[in-house]
């Protein structure tokens, strides 16, 4: 089991009831799901690009990336409805907790001039959206095997009801928020 998970299981449910004054711990927010998603523009006209970005993302993530594809056409754009343009994962349960340990610990850290993730990237609803503009500050992608420098959107869905609660979840993992 992940050390993330253990640390959940222990120390952040007993810090959120403190706060929030939960009776029960099971209204204690917990993350549900991570989805990574990363959109893939040139694979219009070229199908090898999103086949390398579905590997990047498989690497990365460690479980099999899905191609998304385009619910309409736009003319403007060149786009066809169901022409492949992205790809994305959806992690859950042990593989989620292992992506965000090393996300929070090993990837962030990694970016330049980095001090910290936005604070206000929250939905309304508990959700924490963040964005990489590349794939390179994780270390298992190799500098020498990528073609280019992509970027990607993770979402973090919790349980949360308010942005409040998810905030403090979120800190009570680790994720470094500006000041």
């Amino acid at each position: 089991m992940s050390r993330l998970k253990d640390t959940y299981n222990n120390e952040i449910k007993d810090a959120m009831m403190k706060k929030f004054g939960y009776k029960n711990v099971m209204q204690v927010p917990r993350i549900e799901k991570i989805v990574i998603n990363m959109g893939v523009g040139e694979a219009k006209e070229n199908a090898k690009v999103l086949d390398s970005a579905i590997s990047d993302l498989e690497i990365i993530s460690g479980q099999k990336a899905v191609a998304t594809r385009a619910k309409k056409s736009v003319a403007n754009f060149k786009l066809r409805e169901g022409q492949a343009i992205g790809c994305k994962v959806t992690l859950r349960g042990e593989k989620m907790y292992e992506f965000a340990d090393r996300l929070i610990n090993l990837a962030l850290p990694r970016v330049r001039d980095f001090r910290g993730v936005n604070p206000n990237a929250f939905d309304g609803r508990g959700n924490y959206a963040l964005g990489i503009k590349e794939q390179l500050i994780f270390p298992e992608i190799e500098y020498d095997k990528i073609d280019k420098v992509r970027g990607m959107d993770i979402i973090f869905v919790t349980t949360a009801r308010t942005d409040e609660e998810a905030r403090e979840l979120l800190r009570l993992f680790g994720m470094p928020f500006k000041k």
